[in-house]
Formats: C-alpha cells, sequence, structure tokens
C-alpha cells in the first residue's frame, strides 16, 4: 500500500506532519480526517507498484547506523516467525525519522504489491546494497531467510563500527590540523600586521623572514577571501571530474599505489570485499553472483575493476584462489586463507576469519597512522610558529640598527 506524507492542522490549529498508509490522496485525507485532522497538504511519499525507473528518481536514503538498526530489528521480527511485510509495519511504527518510516512503507508496499522482499528492497539501490539484495534473495529462495537476515545483521552491524572506529580515529587529526591552520590565518591577517607596522614605520631594511611574513599577511589580507572562492570552486571542479568514471578509476588507482596510502586502501578494500563476500558465500549466494555483488560495495574503482576480473575467470572456470592470486591485488594472507577454506569446502567461514584478521590489521593501521599524524601535526605548526616568532623577534634584536638609521 502506497504511502503518503502530509501535513496537516489539528483541532487546535498546531501543526502536525507525518507520513500515512493509503490507498489513494483522497483516502489519504479522509484517514486525516478520521482523525480529526485538517490536511493542508498530501503527497505520495513512497513509489511502491511504480516502474523502477521511477521508482530509482524517488528513492530514499538512510545512514549506515539507521541501516544497521533497521536490519537487527527486521531480522529479531523475522526470526520471532512475524511475516516479512508485518514486520517492516512494526519497524516503520517505531521509526523517529521520517524518511525511514516513509522507506520502509515503501518496501512494504512493494511487497503487497507482489514484489519479493529482495526485489522490494532493490527499488532502493541508493540505500540497500547490493550485498544486501543479493543475500536476502538468497536467504529467500532457501527458505533460510531468518538466518540470512541474523547474519546480514551481524555484518552491517560489524561493518558500521568498524567504519566508525576509522573514522573516530582520523577525525582528532584532521581537527588538529584545521584548527591549527585557521588560528595562523587570523594570526596572520589581524596579529601580525599591527605587530609588524611599527618596523614598516621605520623605513629600514628588514630581514628576509620578515618581509617574507608581511608579504604572506598582506596577501591574505587582500586576496584571503578570494582564495577561499578559488579554493572551494577547485574542489567543485574537482568532484565533477571524479565523477567521469576513467577519471575516477585513473584517480584511485594512482591513491592505491602511491606511497604511503598504497598499503592502507589495499587493506581497506580487501577487508570490506572479504567481509561481503563472506555474508553472500554463507547465505548460499552462487560465487560467481557472489564476487559481482562484493565488488560493488568495494570503494575503489580500480580495486573493483580487479575484483570483477576475478569474478570473470571464476565464471571461466578457474578456482578463487588462482583467479585472485592471478590479480595481484589481494593480500597474500586472503588469497592464502581462500585457498585453505576452497581445499577443505568451508569457503565462507574461511572469508569470514580472512574479513577479521584483515579488519584487526587495518585497525592497528589506523592507530598507528594517528601516532604518526599527531605529532607531525603538532611539529608543522611548531615550525610555522617558530618561524612567525623568529620574523618578528629578529627586526627586535637588531633594534640598534634600525633606530641608528
Amino acid at each position: 500500500m502506497p504511502a503518503f506524507a502530509y501535513r496537516a492542522v489539528d483541532a487546535r490549529g498546531s501543526s502536525k506532519a507525518g507520513v500515512i498508509e493509503a490507498s489513494s490522496p483522497a483516502a489519504a485525507r479522509q484517514l486525516l480526517r478520521d482523525r480529526e485532522l485538517l490536511p493542508t497538504s498530501v503527497e505520495a511519499a513512497t513509489a511502491g507498484g511504480a516502474a523502477p525507473g521511477l521508482v530509482a528518481r524517488f528513492r530514499k536514503r538512510i545512514g549506515a547506523r539507521a541501516l544497521s538498526t533497521v536490519t537487527r530489528q527486521i531480522a529479531t521480527l523475522v526470526t520471532s516467525e512475524v511475516n516479512v511485510e508485518h514486520a517492516l509495519k512494526l519497524v516503520a511504527d517505531q521509526a523517529e525519522s521520517a524518511t525511514l518510516r516513509s522507506l520502509l512503507l515503501d518496501v512494504r508496499g512493494a511487497i503487497l504489491d507482489g514484489y519479493s522482499f529482495a526485489a522490494a528492497l532493490k527499488l532502493h539501490p541508493g540505500t540497500f546494497p547490493e550485498f544486501y539484495t543479493a543475500s536476502v534473495a538468497a536467504g529467500e529462495q532457501a527458505g533460510r531467510l531468518p538466518q540470512v537476515l541474523e547474519h546480514l545483521a551481524d555484518f552491517v552491524e560489524n561493518r558500521q563500527r568498524n567504519q566508525q572506529k576509522i573514522q573516530l580515529a582520523l577525525l582528532y587529526p584532521a581537527l588538529l590540523a584545521l584548527v591549527s591552520f585557521g588560528m595562523m590565518a587570523l594570526l596572520m591577517v589581524y596579529v601580525v600586521p599591527d605587530i609588524v607596522r611599527v618596523f614598516i614605520s621605520r623605513g629600514a631594511e628588514l630581514p628576509f623572514l620578515t618581509r617574507a611574513l608581511i608579504a604572506i599577511s598582506t596577501g591574505l589580507q587582500s586576496y584571503g577571501l578570494a582564495m577561499m572562492i578559488a579554493l572551494l570552486a577547485a574542489i567543485l571542479l574537482f568532484g565533477r571530474w571524479l565523477r567521469v568514471p576513467a577519471n575516477r578509476l585513473r584517480f584511485d588507482r594512482g591513491f592505491a599505489r602511491t606511497w604511503p596510502f598504497a598499503r592502507f586502501s589495499r587493506q581497506y578494500n580487501a577487508a570490506r570485499f572479504a567481509a561481503s563476500l563472506a555474508t553472500l558465500v554463507q547465505s548460499s549466494v552462487p560465487l560467481v553472483e557472489a564476487l559481482n555483488a562484493a565488488a560493488a560495495v568495494t570503494p575503489n574503482v580500480h580495486f573493483r575493476e580487479a575484483a570483477l576480473g576475478v569474478a570473470a575467470r571464476v565464471r571461466e572456470g578457474a578456482s578463487l584462489q588462482a583467479a585472485m592470486g592471478e590479480s595481484g591485488i589481494f593480500p597474500s594472507m586472503l588469497v592464502a586463507i581462500v585457498a585453505s577454506g576452497e581445499n577443505g569446502g568451508q569457503l565462507g567461514p574461511a572469508l569470514a576469519r580472512a574479513a577479521a584478521e584483515l579488519e584487526r590489521e587495518l585497525e592497528a593501521m589506523a592507530a598507528m597512522l594517528v601516532a604518526l599524524v599527531e605529532p607531525l601535526v603538532l611539529l608543522l605548526m611548531g615550525g610555522l610558529v617558530l618561524l612567525m616568532v623568529l620574523a618578528i623577534l629578529l627586526p627586535i634584536i637588531n633594534l640598534n640598527n634600525i633606530v641608528g638609521m
């Protein structure tokens, strides 16, 4: 059943807004009147039953944390023998976000219109990645949807937790650098000019360091706004340049091969790929389809192309271990664990172990990166401050010469 976003006024004149399920806009308005609300606006909030192209245009998006919570809630209800359609309704009723509630009602409406659960999820590719819908489809086909949803909930929660750890680990150095450069800019614009103005008024020949400081300060005062606008424009143009697939592939390839980013990029993408592939294989998704789906959610395009090449080689009859080894991009530890899993008929658990090990190594690398970046930022800022102090103190040291002129 479609959902509609409404705005209404109650008997006291207070504004109300939300999402309501109804068969048509007229039915939605009648339901609101039955609730003693005067509807002022009723618009389609979902695309249930519409063509896929139209659905893609109006698809909803939710964050990784919300997806993790929703997956766990649905998995718990379905495991308790609640049917999917009713589970979606219960979770939607508890949702605090109107966007999330609208999304869940949209999925539920598509199921009521005859879609399978996986097909309904596919109508929202911006929210539910390919590995997610592939796992659900495999669970529906094998009659193991509760087990697959439980496993999928664990995976989504772990992925969200690991991403949050990395983001928090890198947040402090980034804020430290941003605040430090901001303070330096403020000093250059508002403090340094007043300090060095007395030296300029003397007409004395100032040291090179002082003259450079004055030039930079004057440049920031005169062209600071223009420089900021130019920087923002450059960032926007770079973002548009990256939207071109060939440019994105070129950039990601360079990032994956450039020190010191190469190893971190390799570990991060391998961990994402292995974790997604483990979830799909353990959900009984055919290996070639699982490889394609896992590749689709790999962030680095260069790594993604290599993963798709592995899928093509497996489709041709090569073993997964051989195909991954030929690509030359996967860590040797991952290839070795895949080989042992294939030989022992335990590929899914082997991939899960490899993903866990890669995640541990990634956390260690992130911790080491933070441990290195913090002192580097402090040293850089200290060096810049030292240069500023020297630029100001050098004329004072030569004050006698300045006075004598």
